[in-house]
């Protein structure tokens, strides 16, 4: 499934100089986050992710994260469409339906666990300059599902700086 996913994602950004020129063909977000997850983990972190943009509306994100706290990393791996309102110069609002792994890890004890996570979710962006903008918000609601059990109370909460090319 993995290699499914980022096989996709490559082709598409191989597509990109065929399409036209009134949007950024790439994206590249990165900042800080706060996760929170069902089981009582509350971290903060990082977030980043690329997006294609294949049209004015429509791309394709591959979204990587990092969250901490007392000794528990989770990472996430999500890839998946998003929509973007462009009609406005200075304000871009998106949605996007990511879908992925979700890894966490305790410092001391042997091994890890991996869960399928879907994140639903969107936010604003806000121009700064000609190539660079703030991620005023990202919020995503989690879906997680780890060994047989689905979570369903969590969130992320990321902000940052987009570089658009």
């Amino acid at each position: 499934m993995r290699k499914w996913i980022v096989s996709a994602f490559l082709l598409a950004l191989c597509c990109f100089p065929a399409a036209a020129q009134d949007h950024p063909k790439f994206e590249l977000f990165g900042g800080y986050q706060f996760t929170h997850l069902e089981s009582s983990f509350s971290g903060s972190g990082w977030n980043a992710s690329g997006t294609g943009n294949f049209n004015n509306w429509f791309g394709v994100t591959a979204d990587f994260s990092g969250a901490y706290q007392n000794g528990v990393h989770s990472h996430a791996f999500l890839f998946g469409p998003v929509l973007s309102y462009r009609k406005s110069d200075r304000l871009t609002p998106f949605v996007h339906v990511l879908f992925g792994d979700t890894h966490v890890t305790v410092s001391g004890v042997p091994g890890s666990t991996d869960g399928f996570t879907t994140a639903l979710g969107g936010g604003f962006d806000t121009k700064l300059a000609n190539h660079v903008s703030w991620r005023i918000v990202q919020a995503d609601w989690m879906l997680t599902h780890f060994s047989g059990d689905t979570q369903g109370k969590n969130a992320r909460v990321s902000t940052g700086l987009i570089f658009r090319f």
